[in-house]
């Protein structure tokens, strides 16, 4: 499941499950750290409160994808999948970008953000704004892009699989959004 070893913590393990009622691997790596967990968990919920979930998502995935962050890249593709795509398209998505200019320029800053933060120039914020983003909308995708690289690489620099639920995903999507570590098969 992970290289480290860590605590068992009942309460927290219960009050952490997945709707489908197992406890997330990325839950007991963090279970160590359990402040360290419930400041992400404000500060993810903070960020994803102020856009639309899914270009939330769709930041998050591609953050995910260019930091090679199975963990991510399935847990966001799944919800954009349940959500908003079928399993295809979004398979697609890690590979193509997305049809819409909007989605494919948001996308791309937060490949851009995830891969090399310091590359990003003045004319990379004014394409976006001359789509039609704003600036709370250019901060929006700069902080999910810049906290999914924390959570990403948190989990990888620990050996954090990804859970073994991914497995149900539709083969095509499961991997195309195993772009890193393997799936846990326990």
């Amino acid at each position: 499941m992970a290289f480290i070893s860590t605590p068992n913590v009942p309460e927290m393990f219960a009050a952490n499950r997945a709707p489908a009622g197992h406890v997330p691997n990325f839950v007991h790596t963090f279970a160590a750290r359990p402040a360290v967990y419930e400041a992400w968990k404000q500060l993810n919920g903070a960020i994803k409160e102020s856009m639309d979930l899914r270009r939330y998502e769709l930041a998050t995935l591609a953050a995910a994808t260019a930091l090679k962050s199975s963990y991510c890249s399935l847990a966001h593709g799944q919800i954009l999948a349940d959500k908003f795509y079928t399993a295809e398209e979004v398979a697609a998505l890690v590979d193509e970008p997305a049809n819409d200019p909007v989605d494919r320029a948001v996308m791309a800053f937060a490949r851009q953000i995830a891969l090399g933060a310091d590359t990003v120039t003045q004319a990379d914020v004014d394409a976006l704004k001359a789509l039609g983003l704003t600036d709370d909308d250019i901060l929006d995708v700069a902080l999910a892009a810049a906290a999914r690289a924390f959570f990403s690489k948190t989990l990888d620099a620990t050996g954090t699989q990804p859970d073994e639920a991914f497995n149900g995903l539709p083969e095509t999507l499961r991997k195309s959004l195993t772009v890193g570590r393997p799936i846990y098969s326990g």
